[in-house]
């Protein structure tokens, strides 16, 4: 009878577990996202896109249970390589799923995650034929997918003349958020987010605690505060953008929090009187990295004033310090900071009496 009931545990366990709707389990990970592990508004927005989207498809299949999503579903999901999306666009919804079906497993809802083992090929080199319609008709099997890799990073920034240029042509209030924006190298919705209360023109510092991302506020990308130090004309400009109109330093005449749409075509308005490009809130942020890199401060420092949480996001920048390895290689020509270097002895150096007789030193 033990037996019996025990044998039949399994079963009565994946029952249970088919319970779970595919929109149910979405809201249920949506949340924990953004109420226990504090992601950024904008990845929360994202990743309840990402979810919206799988359960259109799977709604569309009459799917209605996670468990019911196996692993062939999620490759038809994605695709199977399909190349009318960026590799970048097809790792991050993978990214997604995998943490949602983790998640799942966490909790208990499923035994196993069908997108551990989804991953995508790798892009084809120009010189390999591409496949044929014919040809895919003809495939029976799906191949084993690995991970694409993405285009170097590409990213703007103003150098020096034009970032004074763009100074010189802002007006009013923009013309503080433009440079406080290249100065401290702050997201745009965390410069929406910017209360008084962070900033301390006595100490020169603000303290980055939160961001605005489509009318959400949260924390900012990295999950974390971060302190910023300022430099003496940011001090200046707050001084004189001090305002009563409520606790926001960037705000509307009401005192309610900018918008993107806001933001915008003032700064676009500014380039054009500057005669730079068109450029976006990010590429000043980028400008204040590159600035930095440019004037031989350390790749670590740069990784924690951006807010990075890993150097490898900072490292797009290291390109931007040409006399870097150069300054390196220049200090090999230096006099030893040992004095004059020891002369080597066969079986000892100099200083230290070995076997031999020979004399030798250490230090």
């Amino acid at each position: 009878m033990w037996r019996t009931w025990a044998g039949s545990l399994p079963a009565a366990l994946r029952r249970r577990r088919q319970r779970m709707r595919i929109d149910e389990a979405a809201r249920l990970f949506v949340t924990h996202v953004d109420e226990e592990r504090r992601f950024s508004p904008a990845t929360v927005v994202s990743y309840r896109a990402e979810l919206r989207l799988l359960g259109v498809f799977t709604a569309a299949r009459q799917i209605v249970d996670a468990e019911a999503v196996t692993r062939e579903l999620l490759v038809e999901y994605l695709g199977n390589g399909n190349s009318t999306l960026a590799p970048t666009t097809r790792n991050r919804k993978l990214t997604v799923l995998r943490s949602f079906f983790g998640f799942l497993i966490a909790k208990k809802h499923l035994p196993s995650n069908p997108a551990h083992d989804v991953a995508f090929s790798r892009a084809p080199r120009r010189d390999e034929p591409s496949l044929t319609a014919g040809d895919v008709g003809e495939i029976t099997t799906v191949p084993r997918f690995h991970w694409l890799r993405p285009p170097p990073c590409k990213f703007d920034f103003l150098d020096f003349p034009e970032a004074d240029r763009l100074v010189a042509a802002a007006k009013d209030v923009w013309m503080t958020m433009i440079v406080v924006a290249l100065k401290t190298g702050l997201r745009q919705g965390e410069l929406l987010g910017l209360k008084w209360d962070d900033v301390d023109l006595v100490a020169g510092r603000l303290m980055v605690r939160r961001s605005i991302w489509r009318g959400h506020e949260g924390t900012p990308k990295s999950g974390k505060s971060r302190e910023v130090p300022l430099a003496q004309s940011v001090v200046e400009a707050l001084k004189k953008h001090r305002h009563l109109r409520g606790d926001r330093v960037f705000c509307r005449e009401d005192g309610k929090p900018l918008t993107d749409g806001d933001c915008k075509h003032p700064l676009w308005s500014t380039c054009k009187r500057a005669g730079l490009r068109r450029i976006g809130w990010h590429v000043l942020r980028h400008t204040f990295a590159s600035h930095l890199v440019m004037r031989g401060v350390p790749i670590r420092a740069v990784q924690e004033l951006m807010g990075h949480s890993t150097v490898e996001m900072t490292m797009r920048y290291a390109h931007l310090s040409p006399d870097a390895r150069r300054e390196a290689v220049v200090l090999l020509d230096e006099p030893s900071p040992f004095g004059k270097s020891a002369e080597r002895h066969p079986g000892g150096t100099k200083g230290e009496k070995s076997e031999t007789g020979a004399v030798s030193s250490r230090f």
